[in-house]
């Protein structure tokens, strides 16, 4: 699955006709129904020069959360750490925004923009403790074709 889709992601990417935000939630339909356990697909963007994320294209259920402040939350833990975030179970995190009592698990991947954490790629599943390395390495993936159309 994984195979198909670094395939798929860049094509779809490099259609210049479309505006950016239109591949990117392109590119969130895609592994929303084609990943069994990505039940909510989103971006989040630095909000300016605002110490907060800004919710961008998402596939999935509505969300309340369009604005994060850094530090609050499994994404605005990752827009200061720099770091990915695999969070197993979300009951079990101090820190952590619920979206929807049917999420069990999250994972946060940066986006960086020459160096610089831009936003980042967030994933929502209603199945326990799903997300392994291997979806670690795919999203990093992502993150590094959408890096490279972004203007």
């Amino acid at each position: 699955m994984f195979d198909r889709l670094r395939k798929e992601i860049p094509i779809l990417l490099k259609r210049s006709e479309l505006k950016t935000d239109i591949r990117l939630q392109q590119v969130c339909e895609l592994l929303k129904n084609s990943v069994p356990h990505y039940d909510w697909v989103g971006f989040y963007f630095k909000n300016g020069d605002k110490e907060e994320l800004k919710l961008g294209p998402y596939a999935g259920a509505p969300t309340d959360h369009t604005i994060i402040p850094f530090g609050k939350g499994i994404c605005g833990q990752v827009a200061v750490s720099n770091q990915n975030f695999v969070v197993p179970d979300v009951q079990a995190q101090d820190n952590y925004i619920a979206c929807s009592i049917s999420v069990k698990a999250e994972i946060v991947v940066p986006l960086f923009i020459n160096g610089e954490n831009i936003g980042q790629i967030d994933i929502d599943s209603n199945t326990p403790d799903p997300f392994t390395e291997e979806d670690e390495r795919f999203l990093e993936f992502v993150n590094l074709e959408v890096a490279k159309i972004w203007v």
